[in-house]
């Protein structure tokens, strides 16, 4: 019941100040206060964070291509390195968190308005060329990190159109004897708020994010690419290579 508190008291301190301070403040230190929050987020449920590789350099065109295990995941990553998300429409839908996530920089895709994917996908590329970091979940859903599923392509397409670095990231969590952390998948009908109660019966949480070798958009394909991180970060995390997809932005979760 503490832990619940105190992340309720967490987030009201971070709509607060989104409303309040956000507006006069510029991009560097908007960043700046994202990591910091997400940092003391990840205290307060007991996640510590093993990063292994070596993250985006700031300022450089770069997208983060990881695996999609839990809403966690946001966190854990700009905990690191901060990075503006790419999600489906429903996420901006959750109370109070989905307003968060845009005061954070999140672009929404309206999946049911035509042509909406290829706007997103436009806005990307011109943040990328200013020097932001993306951070795209091609899976298109979430997994019990027990598995990788095929990678969409077409979330790869704002890299390539301005030649940014793909940065494959494996992420798991596991439990303090090692075990897989089911508490903190995002798999199946579990809400944001089941996977919290979930969370916090447990006295530690470790999250690995392995930053793999970086891959070069130019002259590569999107698909070829899609597959290649989906194959490194499965070979990262032991289990089987996903098969190859044919092009689609569909999935339950973002």
């Amino acid at each position: 019941m503490l832990r619940l508190v105190r992340v309720a008291l967490h987030i009201a301190r971070a709509a607060a100040t989104a409303a309040v301070l956000h507006p006069r403040r510029d991009q560097t230190r908007r960043l700046e206060w994202v990591r910091g929050w997400s940092v003391r987020l990840l205290e307060i449920l007991a996640v510590r964070i093993a990063i292994v590789g070596a993250p985006p350099y700031a300022g450089v065109p770069a997208m983060i291509v990881a695996n999609h295990v839990s809403w966690l995941d946001i966190f854990a990553i700009n905990a690191v390195h901060t990075a503006r998300f790419v999600a489906k429409s429903e996420i901006r839908r959750w109370p109070l968190l989905g307003w968060l996530c845009e005061e954070g920089g999140t672009l929404f895709i309206e999946r049911a308005r035509r042509h909406h994917a290829a706007h997103i996908n436009e806005q990307v590329a011109a943040a990328l060329r200013q020097g932001d970091t993306f951070a795209v979940f091609p899976e298109g859903t979430t997994t019990a990190g027990n598995a990788v599923q095929p990678f969409h392509a077409s979330l790869l397409q704002p890299a390539l159109a301005c030649n940014a670095t793909l940065y494959p990231v494996a992420i798991r969590y596991t439990r303090a004897d090692g075990s897989l952390c089911s508490e903190a998948d995002y798999e199946g009908d579990k809400s944001v708020l089941d996977t919290l109660l979930r969370m916090i019966t447990q006295p530690e949480i470790n999250v690995r994010l392995q930053f793999l070798s970086p891959l070069t958009t130019t002259g590569n394909h999107r698909r070829e690419l899609a597959h290649e991180a989906a194959r490194l970060i499965a070979r990262a995390l032991d289990v089987p290579a996903p098969r190859r997809r044919p092009e689609s932005i569909a999935g339950r979760k973002a």
